[in-house]
């Protein structure tokens, strides 16, 4: 094969450039996306000045928060800074823990579902994760410092989940929320029995009924309970010292739901429908397991005694309904009448864009519901953390938790609230004042990217040469009659 090696240098040149122009392209939004990197932080950090919205006791008015090694170690009003301390002024703003969303598919590399077959619990979106998503970077500027990353929704059981805290500029291992239990994602209705996916022509995946949900989550549930037992068994057998044990065939789509039925996994169903909400209570009472969370939950009004008895939490949406038909009853009181009902309740977002602004999403629950401002913030802070398993953590502003706060110009359940810093482990992923300063400069380099890539484009070829020969080889002269004469296209074998 031929090939002109000054187009060939071009072309690899043209593509790094457009490689790195897209790198530098502003945000949509207007603000600046700058390169990943690891924040600068000092060990120990101030915030003094401002209305701390604590959650778990209160606000203070004038106060003051104390950073140490990533921890908050003072929260008060006349706390001094320490030598050597970085100082922020927020006065006449608001500081809040960070804004933790249990419904996310953010820093996904790839497809979120494994939709082949209805119970895909081998598959482990930890093991996807992409901490170049830009995503990461646009929800930190939301005040999103935690996000419950799932699984999609096409299967009755699918994959596993993972809590990630949104540090951007890390690589992918420094994601995880270390310690936070792993979880599996499971769907009802129309998403799991695929009614409204089907390909012409192709063979429908079982099940394709609600009736066919509930029995594949039944029977996968009876494997694992079985497979449970036979473990038990051969471990029973191998501690009396009974060298004929033979260990059970490991399966690897079986031991996650083990996990669940030992309480070391959790379980965040995506669900609609009141009769649905029931049935997976029901078969969860069953098998002796807790679904942790039910996701979506838009009928969950209708049920709230029951899914409070079963001391299942609900992650839903503000105001989303009638986008399909299994959502056509969802109303916005719905979150309010579950918080009035005793369920745990917390707002999610499902969507990139929606994560950056959960804080006005809660701040609906006040006109729709009548909650206070307390019980609407703490639905997108204390409570989705207490749905996590993560509220001695994070979740609200107390010594000892982990110092991830948000810095807003107004109350955060304001329409005019503007994130100012977004603090994880007491390090800054997100400044406002940084980003708009940098957005002039990133702008110029996308110019100049922008022009160098163009005049590599507009260079002509001046040699040609065979493949995997150094540049300034003479190419090989052949007659004109000795050219290979077109023998049709190569794919299709028709005339080219």
């Amino acid at each position: 094969m031929k090939i002109s090696w000054t187009l060939f240098s071009t072309r690899r040149c043209t593509a790094i450039l457009c490689a790195l122009a897209l790198l530098a392209l502003p945000r949509t939004s207007g603000a600046a996306t700058p390169p990943a990197r690891a924040p600068e932080a000092a060990p120990v950090i101030l915030i003094q000045n401002a209305t701390i919205l604590t959650v778990s006791h209160g606000t203070i008015e004038h106060g003051s928060v104390l950073i140490k090694d990533g921890k908050i170690a003072e929260v008060g009003t006349s706390i001094k800074a320490p030598k050597d301390a970085q100082v922020f002024d927020a006065a006449g703003q608001y500081v809040i823990p960070g804004i933790v969303d249990c419904h996310s598919h953010i820093a996904v590399d790839g497809s979120v579902n494994e939709g082949s077959i209805s119970v895909s619990s081998i598959v482990n979106i930890a093991e996807v994760l992409n901490p170049d998503d830009i995503n990461i970077y646009r929800d930190l500027a939301g005040g999103v410092t935690v996000a419950n990353v799932l699984h999609g929704s096409a299967n009755s059981i699918g994959g596993q989940t993972v809590v990630i805290k949104l540090r951007w500029g890390q690589p992918a291992a420094k994601l995880p929320f270390e310690g936070a239990l792993p979880g599996i994602k499971f769907a009802l209705g129309e998403n799991p029995k695929r009614s409204n996916f089907s390909i012409p022509g192709g063979t429908p995946r079982y099940p394709t009924t609600r009736m066919g949900v509930e029995e594949t989550i039944r029977a996968a549930f009876t494997e694992a309970r079985d497979y449970q037992q036979a473990w038990a068994e051969y471990d029973k057998r191998s501690a009396a010292g009974d060298k004929n044990a033979v260990a059970p065939r490991r399966d690897l789509r079986l031991d996650p739901l083990v996990e669940v039925l030992q309480g070391k996994r959790y379980v965040h169903a995506h669900c609609y429908r009141e009769d649905e909400i029931l049935m997976l209570l029901r078969v969860a009472k069953e098998f002796g397991f807790k679904v942790r969370t039910l996701q979506h939950v838009l009928e969950g009004y209708k049920v709230a005694d029951e899914i409070a008895a079963a001391g299942a939490g609900a992650s839903t949406f503000s105001d989303w309904w009638a986008y399909k038909v299994e959502a056509y009853d969802a109303i916005p009181y719905n979150a309010a009448l579950m918080t009035h009902r005793g369920v745990i309740v917390s707002v999610n977002s499902d969507d990139a864009e929606e994560a950056t602004h959960l804080n006005q999403e809660a701040a609906k629950t006040i006109k729709y519901g009548g909650l206070t401002h307390d019980e609407a913030l703490k639905l997108v802070t204390i409570n989705p953390a207490i749905q996590l398993g993560i509220d001695n953590r994070v979740g609200s502003i107390d010594v000892g938790k982990d110092a991830d706060l948000v810095i807003y110009n107004h109350d955060p359940l304001s329409a005019y609230a503007v994130v100012q810093k977004t603090l994880i482990d007491g390090r800054v992923y997100f400044d406002r004042q940084r980003d708009i300063s940098e957005r002039a400069g990133l702008e110029k380099e996308k110019k100049a990217l922008t022009a160098k890539e163009k005049k590599a484009g507009e260079k002509k070829p001046d040699a040609t040469i065979e493949m995997g020969k150094r540049p300034g080889a003479k190419p090989d002269e052949k007659k004109s009659e000795d050219k290979p004469k077109p023998q049709g296209d190569a794919v299709t074998g028709g005339a080219l």
